[in-house]
């Protein structure tokens, strides 16, 4: 008797301690992913053609990129996204190249915020736009209207968007170049 009251102790403790044990597993801490995001709005374009609505990059303009480049060089992109216009596909060429990243396209109006965050969890992404495009999608990625529309002529500005878990930060950066003209 002495024998099967000891067995079933024995069983009861085991199954207490791997409850226990489960506990413990679940209630671990799991750090939580980080991930980095680079908004610019593309460099100076050429403005001789005030009907061209894809101009290039003026010679300001490609100095510029490369200044980008160099700016970003010691960040280990994951990702580098664009418009689809050469004004901001010239300006990610540098660091696309750089980096040996393809650039992906994207459509600033047709962004899926949440979508867009899981795809580039954990990584650290460089994303050219416009001057309205991309202080509007970085106020998405806050969730909340912080920045308003660039200047037309702003385009040394760097939004750094961080999100780590459900904490989302933002700084705001101005950046001049000395580009020949």
């Amino acid at each position: 008797m002495k024998t099967v009251k000891l067995l079933i102790f024995a069983i009861i403790l085991t199954g207490l301690m791997s409850c226990k044990d489960d506990q413990k597993l679940s209630d671990a801490y799991v750090e939580p992913a980080v991930s980095t995001y680079y908004f610019i709005r593309h460099a100076e374009k050429i403005r001789s053609d005030s009907e061209d609505i894809d101009p290039e990059l003026s010679q300001k303009g490609l100095g510029r990129a490369m200044h980008w480049a160099e700016i970003l060089n010691d960040v280990e992109l994951d990702a580098i996204y664009s418009t689809d216009y050469e004004r901001t596909t010239m300006t990610a060429a540098p660091a696309s190249v750089k980096k040996d990243i393809t650039v992906q396209y994207y459509d600033p109006s047709d962004i899926d915020i949440e979508q867009f965050k899981i795809d580039n969890l954990g990584k650290k992404v460089l994303v050219v736009g416009h001057s309205n495009s991309t202080p509007e999608f970085v106020n998405k990625m806050l969730g909340e209207e912080k920045y308003d529309p660039m200047d037309d002529y702003d385009n040394g500005s760097l939004f750094i968007v961080q999100v780590t878990g459900k904490n989302t930060t933002s700084n705001r950066l101005h950046f001049n170049c000395n580009c020949p003209d």
